[in-house]
């Protein structure tokens, strides 16, 4: 089983018949469906990634960044197993809410990337990730530095605490860098639709990212 390189649901209530006839219990509540599970291993993998410079390409053995494209709905379970063997992954997931016909409005976290996971790690952890029956490929990448920057931008915009919008097809726009409010410091592309501005963070390996409503948070521009 592959090793860690060197760094360091909801609660149901049972309700009696009694209490489901009371009026309160007919008022829209917001619920879980699952509890948030573990989108990394380890936690702090993205303060100080390793992986930086790519791996000699005759080095079958180093440590190095992997795309893994899972079986269809298979990345949940994927990243659980991966985290149980302690292999180094990252599958961001972001907050959706739905609106059950009871009339709950449901939470779940769902994968910003259908069907990917970043796995870093040499032969015997991609040997241990291939046992888990979850994986359709396995592909290599070729800028780990711009990938981690990337996705050092985008764990910044699911940390804000914003909405947040998937975005599954890149727009063209400015480029700019953040100034002020919680984005300080993100670059990205501005995005604008009807009467909203909106910044776009990208994996430009995946051609994909996520956005969030900009609002009058100061930029400049990047070219």
């Amino acid at each position: 089983m592959g090793a860690a390189p060197g760094w360091g649901g909801g609660l149901r209530g049972i309700l009696s018949g009694r209490a489901l006839s009371c009026p309160c219990w007919k008022t829209a509540s917001t619920v879980p469906i699952l509890a948030r599970e573990p989108d990394r291993y380890p936690e702090n993998l993205l303060d100080d990634p390793p992986g930086r410079e790519p791996a000699p390409a005759d080095d079958h053995e180093a440590p190095r960044w992997k795309l893994v494209y899972t079986r269809s709905n298979r990345e949940k379970d994927l990243c659980r197993k991966l985290h149980r063997m302690k292999v180094p992954f990252l599958a961001p997931v972001f907050p959706q809410r739905k609106r059950s016909p009871s009339g709950r409005v449901r939470t779940a976290y769902v994968p910003l990337f259908s069907n990917y996971v970043f796995l870093f790690g040499g032969a015997e952890e991609q040997y241990d990730a291939m046992t888990t029956n979850t994986i359709s490929r396995v592909n290599d990448v070729p800028d780990p530095a711009g990938l981690l920057d990337d996705l050092k931008g985008i764990d910044t915009l699911l940390g804000s605490g914003e909405k947040i919008t998937r975005e599954q097809k890149l727009e063209e726009g400015d480029a700019v860098r953040v100034k002020t409010g919680p984005f300080k410091g993100l670059v990205g592309t501005i995005l604008k639709r009807q009467n909203e501005r909106r910044l776009l963070v990208a994996v430009d390996f995946l051609q994909q990212g996520a956005s969030a409503s900009l609002e009058d948070y100061e930029v400049e521009a990047l070219y």
